[in-house]
């Protein structure tokens, strides 16, 4: 891959990062919930699955996704399920934004578990697997292997995924004041916003 090619590569990674996504969304409530540090392994968490997504992708998961109706179907639901019931629980969730003001670790605040939700939310979205089918092979150097291609486009991705969660957990640290009166309102909105995205995934088509 010439540096060129990858420089491109880099900038659609920057540019598909930025798009609004659940992954964003859930840095951002964490980031609020238990600070920045916490967060880090709830980032982690989407790293691999995002790691993963796109390894499938390479591998033909993608195609044979957008080839199988039922497969889609199935995995969509399954995917749409896991992120209604995370906004449930954000929604019904108690305001915790003392951790945010502190940026310490959380008393109790299990790292396996953010990891898992951050993972799990990742690789909820089927669509991601037909994206990065249909979005990869343009930076696809024929002849180069399957492992090089994976270090090089998938590390490229996850890098600046990780970076842009970072960022919005940082985020949720500056406006810790406002969490301090609205903590509550913030946790319904994106509990909801958590739902609306898991409803359109299980009643739009590809």
């Amino acid at each position: 891959m010439t540096f060129d090619l990858w420089l491109l590569c880099l900038a659609a990674a920057i540019g598909v990062s930025l798009t609004p996504g659940p992954n964003g969304l859930l840095s951002l409530s964490h980031g609020a919930s238990f600070g920045v540090r916490p967060t880090v392994w709830t980032v982690l968490g989407a790293a691999l699955g995002f790691l993963l997504v796109i390894a499938a992708s390479l591998a033909g998961m993608g195609a044979l996704l957008a080839a199988s109706e039922q497969a889609f179907t199935i995995v969509k639901w399954i995917g749409a399920a896991y992120l209604v019931y995370l906004g449930v629980r954000l929604w019904r969730a108690p305001a915790a934004v003392a951790v945010a003001t502190r940026g310490d670790v959380a008393a109790g605040v299990q790292p396996f578990r953010l990891f898992s939700e951050g993972f799990l939310v990742a690789v909820s979205n089927p669509k991601s697997l037909i994206f990065f089918a249909a979005f990869l092979p343009q930076f696809m150097v024929p002849g180069t292997s399957f492992l090089v291609h994976l270090v090089v486009l998938g590390g490229t991705f996850v890098v600046v995924e990780i970076v842009y969660e970072l960022l919005l957990a940082g985020l949720a640290q500056r406006i810790a004041p406002w969490l301090r009166r609205h903590g509550r309102l913030f946790n319904r909105i994106t509990g909801s916003t958590f739902i609306g995205i898991g409803a359109a995934m299980a009643t739009t088509n590809r």
